[in-house]
């Protein structure tokens, strides 16, 4: 492979994909940026009674932190490429820390959403650049499963860390939770820099950010996969952002009513993601794709009928079935992200920032528009209407957009693709 940068040997890479370290560091890596962003929320009214401000401005502290996701996605990815995946983590956990420790110090509310919003930036590397590193290390028909391992994990650090925050604020004030990020970051960094290392893999020489997404918009089988993810994501989005409304305002139940419910969707998603881990080493990448596909289509069409019959305006009804579809988009998500990395594995950074930002950011629209639906009406048959609309357009993607294979695509075959694709340049 002359003109290469070599990557890690066969036998390393190897080793790589066995320890558990390294894939607790995958799993901390990334949850430190979504966890962060959990542990302050229950601290919100606080802040606000502290600073002496509307609940609206302490409630950016937030949103800025997801703008700082959304951003960090969109950078991190390609520099993990270009540099590696290890200086882009050292140096995204080190913007962290510095920025949790200005948060530790702010004396105003506009310092402290400044602050979150390059903790952020810079914590958010992890959750970008896991997923190139689970493509450097796993063959492609296992990526899907160690993504699908590395989420499961991480909801369960989601569902605990707004507990956690609450407790710590309690205990020690709001100051304390930016004590235990800083700790937290700087424990991550120190494993990153003694149990991982560098991963990723050969480049062409030439290879540049621009070529990587020239390469990677020209090519079907890319933006059928990363549409599907990110339509997949926006189910979520979509339905998280009107179900306050509908539980609290239309069925006149308590906010905490509504988040016991709310957790059924998180603990189906989790149990999609385990089964996709159980199903992924026997069923090709697009098999499960289709077979998530299905789910949510029956499920969003269920909820809608029950719209139309008026039997979901009751929580069992509406979530119950909303769990079907939430257990076929864990499987809709980690496999179409799976594909979507693999078309370039020297380019999985930028794929995989490219996925992220896209997520990030027409999430926030979506999160918005749901809660439009669900507060200008009353009946749930708007926001049921649109989640069926996004699983319509989701499985569009697969039928339209992504290439049908005739063979399965090995690891093999994509080496040889890269190298004769090498060798004509």
């Amino acid at each position: 492979m002359h003109g290469m940068i070599s990557g890690p040997p066969e036998a390393a890479t190897k080793t790589i994909a066995t320890s558990r370290a390294v894939l607790l560091l995958l799993v901390i890596m990334t949850g430190i940026a979504p966890i962060s962003l959990y542990m302050l929320v229950p601290a919100l009214p606080v802040l606000a009674t502290n600073f002496g401000s509307d609940i609206s401005i302490a409630q950016m502290t937030v949103s800025l932190y997801m703008v700082g996701i959304a951003l960090s996605q969109l950078i991190m990815g390609p520099l993990s490429d270009r540099f590696g995946r290890r200086p882009v983590l050292l140096g995204g956990l080190a913007l962290m820390v510095a920025a949790s420790i200005g948060c530790i110090f702010a004396q105003n509310l506009p310092q402290l959403i400044a602050a979150r919003f390059f903790q952020a930036l810079g914590g958010a590397a992890g959750m970008v650049v896991s997923r190139a590193i689970i493509r450097d290390i796993y063959e492609r028909d296992r990526v899907a499963s160690m993504i699908s391992l590395v989420v499961a994990a991480l909801m369960i650090g989601q569902m605990v860390s707004p507990l956690t925050g609450g407790l710590i604020e309690t205990a020690f004030g709001w100051r304390a939770i930016f004590y235990a990020i800083t700790i937290g970051a700087i424990i991550v960094a120190v494993g990153i820099g003694v149990a991982l290392p560098e991963t990723r893999r050969t480049r062409a020489v030439g290879s540049s950010f621009r070529r990587d997404v020239g390469m990677l918009i020209t090519n079907r089988a890319f933006v059928g996969y990363m549409m599907c993810q990110v339509l997949a994501s926006q189910i979520i989005f979509t339905f998280a952002g009107g179900g306050p409304y509908i539980v609290v305002t239309q069925m006149g139940r308590s906010s905490a009513e509504y988040g016991a419910w709310f957790a059924t969707t998180g603990f189906a998603y989790l149990v999609g993601n385990l089964l996709c881990v159980r199903f992924a080493p026997r069923h090709s990448l697009e098999r499960l794709i289709w077979l998530g596909l299905g789910l949510q289509l029956c499920g969003s069409l269920l909820n809608l009928l029950w719209s139309v019959t008026g039997s979901n305006e009751a929580p069992s009804w509406l979530f119950g079935t909303q769990m079907i579809v939430m257990v076929g988009n864990a499987f809709v998500m980690a496999n179409s992200a799976a594909g979507a990395i693999s078309i370039r594995p020297e380019a999985a950074g930028t794929a995989s920032g490219a996925m992220g930002f896209l997520q990030q950011g027409i999430g926030a629209l979506m999160s918005q528009f749901g809660a439009y639906l669900g507060g200008h009406s009353a009946t749930t048959l708007p926001l049921t209407s649109a989640v069926l609309a996004i699983s319509l357009l989701c499985a569009c993607t697969m039928i339209f957009v992504v290439p049908r294979r005739e063979v399965v695509v090995s690891e093999e075959l994509i080496e040889q693709a890269e190298e004769e694709e090498t060798g004509m340049m």
